[in-house]
């Protein structure tokens, strides 16, 4: 779990990041464009990515017991994450490099998953 959380935390802080200092420039990677509305949004969603970074790297040394509500807040964050990733990529919103995106949303919905249901 500790190394899950970790790489969790570190995917999260440098998306958050680049959301805030380069908006456009990350999101032109996925083939989307953002006007100024967008780059506003962009950045609140990685001022909360940075806020969701900062939970699991500082919730990565608990157990199961002490992190489980974190583990499933996050798990039905991902959840929700992924079906809006699924979405935007099936409606062809973002390129081809958008797979990376709903992949990584998977992942983070199958680790998080499998330490809050299955990992006793």
């Amino acid at each position: 779990m500790k190394g899950f959380l970790s790489f969790k935390a570190i995917v999260s802080l440098l998306d958050g990041i680049a959301l805030i200092v380069v908006p456009m420039a990350y999101m032109g990677v996925f083939g989307v464009s953002l006007g100024d509305s967008g780059v506003m949004m962009a950045q609140f969603f990685g001022a909360l990515l940075v806020g969701v970074g900062l939970i699991c790297w500082f919730s990565r040394g608990g157990t199961r017991k002490t992190v489980g509500g974190t583990l499933l807040a996050l798990f039905i964050a991902d959840v929700l994450g992924f079906l809006v990733a699924l979405k935007a990529q099936m409606a062809g919103l973002m390129n081809t490099i958008g797979w990376v995106v709903v992949i990584l949303w998977l992942v983070m919905v199958l680790g998080l998953g499998y330490f809050r249901f299955l990992k006793t």
